[in-house]
């Protein structure tokens, strides 16, 4: 399934300094995702002390989780947050580096009123960035980020006296209590039984800890591909095919049953089944899905970017198995399940979400069940892939400022006004052989057309009608 370009985002605030028809990466880009800037240049100590603040006052001085992934800059905004924290009178727990929905475990398992997570997810190693938690341990909806970034440009927060300032201490129990919760949810033994072979490439972010004492727990056989945590990723963080070479090559030469590859806050998972052959991290949802819906029939969320997949994995499973769609975004994918009552859900970058484990995406979640669902058909990975109907997708981005997304999303809605349209995120048109999702971006000056369909001439021409529209515009 080829990919020409990925990436989740929600919805956006602001693309400072932005110029019309060129990406800036010096922006400082500011989201319901969170802040994302280039280290030393607008992801600085300053901004991050003041983003500590802020936090601080919308959590009215309560408690706060503290995490980070590996980058060589997380010391420093870490410490420059946790200072912002410390003078909003805030008592912070200091998690270390750990996973994103480590992180947002704590803030559930220690009753904390949020949390703040350095990381800059895929981005490479120049850049780094803020999440927000809640207090329920997701990402914040829209209204409650916008109150997060209101707080922050009106710097309407002022430092504590003396005697209210706040704590801080040390909590090293996340992996040890995010994989218990995970193993909780799957039939341990039955999968320790099978006694798996796996390749784990951590790309030297803050998945690995907790990947090898999961695997290891499932009594798999693994062989580890940059575990160590020093954020020096050893090729392009985001686990696309493109930047997967040495991982298909290990599994291949290891006669491993299954590969897996998460991002650097190891929230997101790309597979690679027995053959060596990336099958992309659009399946990694899909066989979740199948995975929860032949022990918990139930519905499922996936945004309006996912693949069609595990629409066909709940009509297969049949019943209640219903997929609903989301808007673009973690806090929108939840806000559905909640509202649905889903037993799974999730987007099409990797990301699984179980309510059982966590409401954020989550890679141990997506590994263990992947090995269930193995365990449990008794299948090479591939052979289970192939029961999947495939359909060919394309994922293009142009570069586009925000008046020209406005303009071209409004000329898609008049061009295809006769179709089932979707306009809940930018617009999606779909038909019986194909969709497609054109949207702009959220943490870059970009529009994202994605576009997927039965057969590889059927989606280039959706991709080709929606070109023609971007180019008259």
């Amino acid at each position: 399934m080829p990919q020409v370009a990925a990436g989740g985002d929600a919805g956006c605030y602001c693309c400072e300094q932005v110029h019309p028809g060129e990406v800036n990466t010096m922006s400082l880009m500011i989201s319901v995702s969170g802040i994302r800037g280039i280290v030393g240049q607008t992801m600085t100590p300053q901004l991050a002390v003041d983003i500590g603040c802020a936090f601080a006052a919308y959590v009215h001085s309560g408690s706060v989780v503290l995490a980070c992934d590996s980058r060589p800059s997380g010391p420093m905004i870490r410490a420059a947050v946790l200072a912002g924290l410390l003078s909003g009178g805030c008592k912070v727990v200091d998690l270390g580096i750990v996973s994103t929905p480590g992180a947002a475990l704590m803030v559930n398992e220690l009753g904390a009123g949020g949390g703040i997570v350095i990381t800059a997810s895929h981005n490479p190693t120049s850049w780094n960035g803020i999440k927000f938690l809640t207090r329920h341990g997701t990402a914040p909806p829209k209204d409650q980020a916008d109150d997060i970034i209101a707080l922050y440009r009106s710097r309407n927060f002022a430092p504590v006296s003396v005697e209210k300032v706040g704590s801080f201490t040390c909590d090293d129990s996340t992996h040890r209590r995010h994989v218990d919760k995970v193993l909780g949810i799957i039939d341990a033994q039955a999968v320790a039984k099978k006694r798996f072979r796996v390749v784990l490439d951590s790309v030297c972010g803050a998945g690995g800890a907790g990947g090898r004492m999961l695997l290891e727990a499932l009594g798999c056989e693994v062989t580890y591909l940059h575990e160590e945590p020093s954020g020096r990723f050893p090729h392009p963080p985001e686990p696309l095919a493109e930047n997967l070479g040495e991982l298909c090559e290990a599994v291949s030469d290891s006669k491993a049953d299954v590969g897996f590859a998460q991002d650097p806050d190891a929230d997101r998972l790309a597979i690679v089944d027995e053959t060596g052959c990336y099958i992309g991290e659009e399946y990694t949802l899909a066989l979740a899905a199948r995975q929860t819906f032949g022990r918990r029939p139930g519905s499922a969320v996936a945004n309006l970017s996912t693949s069609r997949m595990i629409d066909a994995v709940a009509q297969r499973a049949g019943g209640t198995c219903v997929v609903h769609r989301s808007a673009v975004g973690e806090a929108n994918v939840v806000e559905a399940m909640k509202r649905h009552n889903c037993v799974i859900g999730g987007e099409g970058n990797g990301g699984v979400i179980d309510p059982r484990v966590v409401y954020v995406r989550d890679s141990l979640v997506a590994m263990a069940l992947a090995l269930q669902l193995m365990a449990d058909e008794g299948s090479p990975l591939s052979r289970i892939v192939s029961e999947i109907p495939r359909y060919h997708m394309v994922k293009q981005k142009f570069t586009c400022d925000r008046e020209r997304i406005n303009a071209v999303l409004a000329a898609v809605k008049k061009e295809f006004a006769d179709e089932k349209l979707n306009d809940a995120d930018g617009v999606r048109i779909d038909w019986p052989m194909g969709w497609v999702h054109v949207r702009g971006s959220n943490t870059e000056p970009i529009m994202r057309v994605i576009a997927e369909a039965d057969s590889p001439a059927a989606t280039e021409e959706i991709i080709g009608r929606i070109r023609g529209l971007v180019d008259r515009v």
